[in-house]
C-alpha cells in the first residue's frame, strides 16, 4: 500500500512538473498564462462601436497607436494592436478607408500612420472620414495599458473610448522591442 502511495505521489510530481513548464515565470516568480490579444483588441473595438454612433455608409480612419510618453513614434505593438482593431471594425460592418494606399498622408518609415490632434482634421477631410480611432499604450513593469478612442474630426471630440491593460509576457516585450 505505502508503495503504491509513492508511485502515485511520484507521479503526480511529474505531471504537475512538467505542466509548469509551458508557462512563463515572471520577475515576481509568479505564474503568468498568456493573453489572447487579438481576442482583447477585438472586445476593446467592439466596445468602441457599442458607444459610437457611426453611419456604415462613412469610412473611419484608423491611426498606429502610439507610446504615451513618445508620441511621433509606435513600436510593432501599436502597429499590430492598430492593424487588428481596423480588421475588427471592418469584421463590424464598419468601412475602414487603409490609409497606406493614399498619397495624401505622409508616412514615417516604420511608424506607421500617426495623426496628431493639429493633423487629424487635414486627413479626415481629405479621407471623407467621418471618425478617426486614436489611441496610446503605457508600459509599467508587469502591464501595458492601452487607451482607444474614436474622435469625431469635426471639433475633435472623443465619441467613445475603450481602456484596457495587458500583462507584459514575452510576446509582448517582442512586439515592444521591434521597431
Amino acid at each position: 500500500m505505502m508503495r503504491r502511495v509513492r508511485r502515485v505521489s511520484l507521479c503526480i510530481a511529474v505531471l504537475a512538473a512538467s505542466g509548469c513548464a509551458q508557462y512563463y515565470y515572471g520577475e515576481r516568480g509568479g505564474v503568468q498564462v498568456r493573453t489572447d490579444v487579438l481576442q482583447t483588441n477585438y472586445e476593446a473595438a467592439d466596445r468602441l462601436l457599442q458607444a459610437a454612433p457611426l453611419d456604415p455608409r462613412r469610412s473611419v480612419l484608423v491611426s498606429t497607436i502610439v507610446s504615451v510618453d513618445r508620441l511621433n513614434e509606435s513600436s510593432r505593438l501599436g502597429r499590430l494592436f492598430s492593424e487588428q482593431i481596423a480588421g475588427r471594425l471592418v469584421q463590424r460592418g464598419v468601412p475602414v478607408t487603409e490609409v497606406r494606399l493614399r498619397e495624401q498622408l505622409a508616412l514615417q518609415p516604420s511608424q506607421g500612420e500617426l495623426l496628431l490632434s493639429r493633423e487629424l482634421r487635414e486627413v479626415s477631410q481629405a479621407h471623407d472620414a467621418q471618425a478617426v480611432v486614436v489611441g496610446t499604450y503605457a508600459v509599467s513593469g508587469a502591464m501595458v495599458y492601452v487607451s482607444l478612442k474614436i474622435v469625431n474630426p469635426q471639433g475633435n471630440q472623443v465619441v467613445a473610448a475603450s481602456d484596457y491593460a495587458l500583462p507584459v509576457d514575452d510576446n509582448i516585450r517582442g512586439l515592444l522591442q521591434g521597431r
